[in-house]
C-alpha cells in the first residue's frame, strides 16, 4: 500500500539533513514511533531507527506490509466510529503525525469532532502543531501522557472534558499495547481507562502478534527493539481477546488488521498479517 492509498502527504515533514536534531529526541537510541514512520516510507526517522528497522524487515519483511496496513485499517476504523455517531475520540500512542489522522478522518463525518491525542514522545510534542490544522468546527489538543498511567490520563483536563458530557467517546490504541510490558499489567490498564468511558462508547485496538510466525523467527521482532527506547511484547490472539472482555465486538471480530471491513476484496496473504485488531462497544 503506497502513500497515496494512505492519504499520506509528507512534504511538509522531514529533518533537513544539516539540521541537528533536538538533543532530547535521542537520535542514537531507535525508536518505534520513527522505526514505524520508515515503515510507512516517512522521513521523521534516523540513521539509528533506519539501520533497526532494515535489520528487521531482512528476516521480516511483512513487518512493512502490516505496518502499511495497521495505517489502512486506523482510518476505515475512525471513519467507522464516525459514521456510527461518535463525535468524541481519544487517540493514545498517536505516534508521529501524518496526514490522514484521527482528527482528519472524524472530521470529514462529522466537523464538530473533538479529538485528544496523548503520547509520551516528545518527537509526536515537536510536530503536535501539525495536528491542530482541523476543523474550525472541532477541537484537536495534544496531551503528553504514558498510556501506563490510566489514572494520570483519566485526570487531565482535556480528557476530562471529552468525558463529561456522557456522550459516546471512542478510545484508540492502535499499535500500542504491545509496547506495554506484561509486568506494567496491560489488561488492566485498558480495563481502567474502559470502565470511566460512557456507555455506548468503543474500544478500537490493534496489536503485533507472532502467530503468523515459525516459532523460530518469533523472536526477531522482540529481539531488534531490545536495543530501542522502548520494548517489544507480542501477544497471541487469546491475549488480544481479553483485552475486549466485557465488550461486544463489531462484526467482523478480532481479525487481522487487513481484514477488518476491507476498502478492497482482502489477499489471500492478509489472513496472515502480523496485527490483531478489532472493535468493542461498551452496553
Amino acid at each position: 500500500m503506497t502513500d497515496d492509498q494512505l492519504g499520506v502527504d509528507r512534504s511538509w515533514m522531514s529533518w533537513a539533513d544539516d539540521t541537528p536534531p533536538p538533543a532530547e529526541l535521542h537520535p542514537e537510541i531507535p525508536h518505534p514511533a520513527r522505526m514505524y514512520d520508515y515503515y510507512l516510507g516517512g522521513k521523521d526517522n534516523f540513521p539509528a531507527d533506519r539501520a533497526a528497522a532494515e535489520h528487521l524487515l531482512s528476516s521480516s519483511p511483512m513487518v512493512r506490509i502490516a505496518a502499511r496496513a495497521n495505517r489502512a485499517f486506523l482510518q476505515r476504523a475512525v471513519r467507522e466510529l464516525a459514521g456510527l455517531g461518535v463525535r468524541r475520540f481519544i487517540d493514545v500512542g498517536t505516534g508521529i503525525p501524518t496526514a490522514g489522522n484521527t482528527h482528519e478522518m472524524a472530521q470529514q463525518v462529522h466537523p464538530e469532532s473533538q479529538v485528544v491525542y496523548l503520547d509520551n514522545d516528545p518527537i509526536v510534542l515537536v510536530h503536535s502543531r501539525a495536528l491542530l490544522s482541523g476543523s474550525a468546527a472541532g477541537s484537536t489538543t495534544v496531551v503528553q501522557a504514558d498510556l501506563r498511567e490510566p489514572a494520570q490520563i483519566l485526570k487531565d483536563p482535556a480528557v476530562q472534558r471529552l468525558l463529561a458530557p456522557g456522550e459516546p467517546v471512542a478510545l484508540l490504541l492502535f499499535a500500542i499495547l504491545h509496547f506495554v510490558d506484561d509486568a506494567d499489567d496491560p489488561h488492566a490498564i485498558v480495563r481502567e481507562l474502559v470502565e470511566a468511558l460512557p456507555p455506548g462508547s468503543y474500544l478500537a485496538l490493534s496489536h503485533g502478534t507472532a502467530d503468523f510466525l515459525p516459532q523460530d523467527e518469533r523472536g526477531h521482532g522482540p529481539a531488534v527493539y531490545r536495543s530501542a527506547s522502548a520494548q517489544l511484547t507480542l501477544r497471541d490472539k487469546e491475549q488480544v481477546a481479553r483485552f475486549f472482555e466485557g465488550l461486544e465486538l463489531l462484526e467482523p471480530g478480532l481479525v487481522t488488521v487487513a481484514q477488518w471491513r476491507p476498502d478492497q476484496p482482502p489477499a489471500q496473504t492478509d489472513a496472515h498479517t502480523g496485527i490483531w485488531a478489532a472493535i468493542g462497544r461498551k452496553r
